[in-house]
């Protein structure tokens, strides 16, 4: 069993790294080769969680003690492996035998059938777009195998409660590498990298911390922000429970190239297992020597620390943030000057989100010439994206920058649910924009998005059908923006709130000539006058909306009618005489008594009683009832 003794020196840690190889080997081999042992992975990430996977866990662990398989087999608990809409997610090794769906009475068969007998259960693999086909293995997957899961290369793949793992799989290398390079190397190779920002601004990261490295004010603080606050996010979230040690690694490289010695990763409270295994690996790597004084025998000194944020969205923005690791209330302040030179109290500050940290590793160990190999000129490297909403497969996804968005939608995430029209996505969260069907060939990176009148945000993708009424979602992206405002600068908070009245006036039917006019004048003195990022961007949804589709506030405002039909003040229902059978279905269900008719007639709908549930709808099996 290896045991957490202090590394001091580089030697030591390479050694450490020979030694810890052994804990990865069934995950390296393919099938054919080591039958006699088994490893099983499970996802142990917050979705696949909370669908049971450790209840999954516990079964599959009696399963192998009653089978007396226990020197053959061992379980390990590993970080999200992406593909959340089919949890849990089991793999076996070796082989990469891929099992969705699993719960605890599937154990015993998977147990006999897969270890024992060699065989695998088909019912439980995934089954293919078209439902007929199991796929074996996770590589045989498109949702997989279209990926170039590169800061997703250990997610999924080793336990993240366990440093040895991430040291058997190179990791620490990178800081070993950048201590021997020295701090000018360090700082020119990220440069040259090109790796711009993940968190949204896309700032090159070098060049941040080449204006920090200049400073000569002590200390320097190096931040990562991993307070994810956007609706439908979870990349850093996932990234943070699966691969806690490489964003360390990558504040570490980031610390020592700038001359920083206190750090600080802000992570939400919300996120209790991406805080509790951070916290893990921070006390193992403290143990070993790789966080603290004298780190590797350098006289390199760095401590770090976990701080929990509150779940404010304003406190995303790197002047807020700091403001509350501060202990004070977290608003923005007014830049210049950048925290570069004057940040967390008043001294030289980086801050970077959790992709960010993650990549720096891969760039010091493979160089920048590699990093660039994937993406386009002035975007390189991949990206992940959270996708969600009307898809078939939802889960992180990561590509290279510059693919298309259909590309990502389609060919990854198996396109639309249950075969309805695609008809726009929202990137870049409640500050990002909505892009429809004609812009899904777009390039996906920094500056086509500008172009396009989107921003990549952190990487959260929502799409949305035919069925999504564009007005409604705009309204919804700007409520969560006007309440999480920190009501600090007027634009901001009187913009967004006089936005949102007109939204949502507009989505009860009382929408009015001029309606549009005002919303694009409230937008633009928001962008132009909002103290930060906030209250710029928070227009966004409604700028791309009345751009993509202003036909739809102009059919809300004019003609009182929602052409998706969600709007419930704008809906009427209406049975139609020529179907409608009279078997009083739908007025036996009505909540309200506004449907009447005699048996075997045609019904009528009280339009002034009808509340727009759609319950008459919904239990009409004759077609009869229609939404107008």
């Amino acid at each position: 069993m290896l045991e957490l003794k202090r590394l001091n020196s580089m030697e030591d840690l390479a050694k450490l790294q020979e030694e810890a190889r052994p804990l990865l080997d069934l995950r390296h081999y393919a099938r054919g080769e080591k039958e006699e042992k088994y490893q099983i992975l499970i996802c142990g990430g917050t979705g696949c969680s909370s669908s049971g996977s450790l209840n999954v866990r516990d079964a599959l662990q009696k399963a192998i003690d009653d089978n007396g398989l226990h020197e053959r087999v061992s379980i390990v608990v590993t970080g999200c492996h992406g593909f959340c809409e089919l949890g849990p997610l089991v793999i076996f090794y070796p082989g990469g035998i891929f099992y969705v769906r699993v719960h605890p009475e599937d154990a015993d068969e998977l147990i006999k059938t897969t270890v024992i007998e060699g065989k695998t259960v088909d019912r439980l693999h995934y089954q293919g777009r078209t439902g007929k086909t199991p796929r074996h293995s996770y590589r045989d997957m498109l949702f997989y195998s279209l990926q170039k899961r590169m800061v997703l290369h250990n997610c999924g793949r080793i336990d993240p409660e366990n440093i040895f793992e991430y040291i058997a799989n190179g990791g620490y290398q990178g800081i070993a590498k950048a201590i021997a390079m020295g701090r000018e190397a360090t700082l020119e190779e990220v440069y040259k990298s090109g790796l711009r920002g993940r968190g949204g601004a896309g700032f090159p990261t070098g060049l941040k911390w080449k204006f920090m490295a200049s400073e000569q004010a002590e200390p320097k603080y190096m931040l990562c922000n991993a307070d994810e606050g956007d609706p439908g996010a979870f990349m850093d979230r996932s990234v943070l429970e699966g691969d806690p040690n490489a964003v360390i690694e990558g504040m570490l490289i980031g610390a020592w190239a700038t001359g920083a010695s206190l750090g600080y990763v802000y992570v939400r409270a919300e996120y209790p297992l991406a805080i509790k295994r951070l916290g893990i690996a921070l006390a193992e790597a403290e143990a070993l020597g790789l966080i603290g004084d004298n780190i590797l025998g350098s006289g390199f000194n760095f401590h770090l620390k976990i701080k929990q944020g509150a779940g404010a969205f304003v406190c995303g923005e790197e002047t807020a943030l700091m403001r509350s690791i501060e202990g004070k209330r977290g608003m923005p302040r007014v830049r210049p000057p950048f925290p570069a030179k004057q940040g967390l109290w008043e001294k030289p500050t980086v801050l970077n989100n959790v992709e960010t940290f993650a990549n720096i590793p891969r760039i010091i160990m493979n160089g920048a010439e590699a990093f660039r190999q994937d993406g386009t000129e002035k975007s390189s490297g991949t990206k992940i994206f959270a996708v969600t909403g009307k898809v078939r497969n939802t889960g992180l996804v990561e590509v290279p920058m510059g693919v298309s968005m259909r590309h990502i939608i389609f060919d990854i995430c198996a396109g639309i649910k249950d075969d309805k029209a695609f008809k726009a996505v929202q990137i870049g969260g409640p500050s990002g924009a909505c892009l429809p069907a004609s812009m899904l060939d777009n390039p996906v990176d920094y500056d086509s998005l500008t172009a396009a009148g989107a921003m990549m945000g952190s990487g959260g993708l929502v799409v949305v059908d035919e069925d999504t009424c564009m007005v409604d979602l705009a309204r919804f992206f700007l409520s969560f923006t006007q309440a999480e405002s920190c009501g600090k600068c007027t634009p901001c908070r009187e913009g967004s709130k006089r936005m949102l009245e007109i939204l949502e006036r507009i989505c009860n039917g009382n929408g009015r000539d001029g309606d549009i006019e005002e919303l694009e004048r409230l937008a633009h003195t928001m962008r132009t006058a909002s103290l930060c990022a906030l209250g710029q961007t928070a227009p966004n949804p409604v700028l791309s909306t009345l751009r993509f589709f202003r036909s739809e506030y102009e059919a809300h405002i004019h003609d009182k009618k929602c052409p998706a039909g969600t709007c419930t003040n704008l809906l009427q229902y209406k049975i139609n005489p020529e179907k409608c059978k009279g078997c009083t279905l739908c007025a036996r269900n009505c909540p309200v008594n506004a449907i009447t008719g005699k048996v075997r007639e045609p019904h009528l709908i009280n339009p002034n009683k009808c509340i727009k549930c759609g319950t008459c709808m919904d239990k009409c099996k004759h077609g009869a009832i229609i939404r107008v």
